[in-house]
């Protein structure tokens, strides 16, 4: 694996600051949508081992990024947990089957039963890492409970939330027992990914600022934490990487065995450094759109590193490279950390 990538993850020194993007294989490269095209639609994609490969693999080769993140989607959780998933051309993911009560939890399988059945991602991660170069980390990855129950009772994405909020304040028995389901699925989902090969765990929680600061620790940040501790007890040596999006006012309540936090792009990275500079390696934060633009890239980036000077620290985006994005953006992106990172 990489030496460089988990030396930063476990805050040693490095010769430089390495960089990755989140979205690697995302719609901004032609090759990508030349292979999904041939998949037929975005979940056999993500079904078919040798082309989940090959996508992981294409920003590595051709951006020159220092890790690579495994392809794959939030929702196979789910999906594999027994839900109807369908991905709708130009509307994105839709449960036809959301669980409104009980019975529709107890119908879902859970533990190693769901786990289990996500064998199509460990044989990508063991395809990837027979061709993955040396010197390349290999980060997989899931989603939050709490994001992954908001699509899961939702049944598709949602600008308000309201109906997994309502069951929040109305019936939080019935989501916490959601979460919990989520959370076990996920702990195994995970270690079966380590044990197939992959070198970083990253935890995602998209809609981590659809909860009220006051109530984020009860209905996520303490399930993100159970997983992540699972994990360091049984495999210190893998970095655990947690990505919370939105919730600056939540930074002086972070907490947990975790190695690296994720900073978005709304989050001030002074402000991250002044509150977790020195439990955490951070990661992030320049704003995506700024690709649009060769000039803001290398102002930001040099920002960045200006103001992480003397703090550990891990180039990233601060959320998901947009489709549009022009690859020779995306390749001056990687060059100016690097060079950045070798200059200071």
């Amino acid at each position: 694996m990489s030496k460089i990538f988990i030396d930063a993850c476990f805050g040693k020194d490095t010769p430089y600051t390495p960089v990755w993007m989140m979205r690697q294989a995302g719609r901004y490269l032609p090759e990508y949508m030349k292979v999904r095209a041939e998949a037929g639609n975005f979940l056999n994609l993500c079904h078919d081992p040798k082309k989940a490969c090959e996508v992981t693999l294409q920003p590595v080769d051709i951006i020159g990024v220092d890790a690579a993140i495994l392809f794959s989607d939030i929702l196979v959780v789910p999906d594999e947990m027994g839900m109807d998933l369908e991905f709708i051309t130009g509307e994105g993911p839709k449960f036809n089957d959301p669980i409104k009560n009980e019975a529709d939890l107890d119908r879902l399988l859970g533990g190693d039963e769901a786990a289990s059945k996500l064998t199509y991602v460990y044989d990508t991660i063991k395809l990837i890492k027979e061709q993955l170069a040396d010197d390349k980390a290999l980060i997989g990855f899931t989603g939050a409970p709490w994001t992954l129950a908001t699509y899961m009772i939702e049944g598709e994405g949602t600008k308000t939330y309201n109906i997994c909020k309502k069951m929040m304040y109305s019936n939080p028995e019935l989501l916490h027992k959601i979460l919990a389901k989520v959370t076990e699925v996920v702990k195994l989902y995970m270690e079966k990914q380590i044990q197939a090969g992959i070198d970083v765990v990253q935890i995602f929680d998209s809609w981590a600022a659809a909860i009220e600061p006051g109530m984020y620790d009860e209905f996520s940040w303490k399930y993100m934490v159970e997983i992540a501790e699972y994990l360091k007890e049984k495999y210190p040596h893998i970095p655990v990487i947690m990505f919370p999006k939105g919730i600056p006012a939540f930074l002086d309540k972070v907490y947990g065995n975790f190695d690296v936090f994720g900073v978005d792009w709304s989050t001030p990275m002074s402000l991250a450094k002044e509150k977790l500079g020195d439990k955490y390696v951070l990661q992030g934060n320049m704003e995506p759109c700024r690709l649009y633009s060769k000039e803001a890239t290398t102002k930001c980036v040099e920002t960045i590193q200006e103001t992480m000077q003397g703090k550990r620290h891990i180039f990233n985006l601060g959320h998901g490279i947009l489709p549009d994005v022009p690859v020779e953006n995306a390749k001056h992106f990687i060059n100016e950390c690097h060079r950045v990172s070798k200059k200071a």
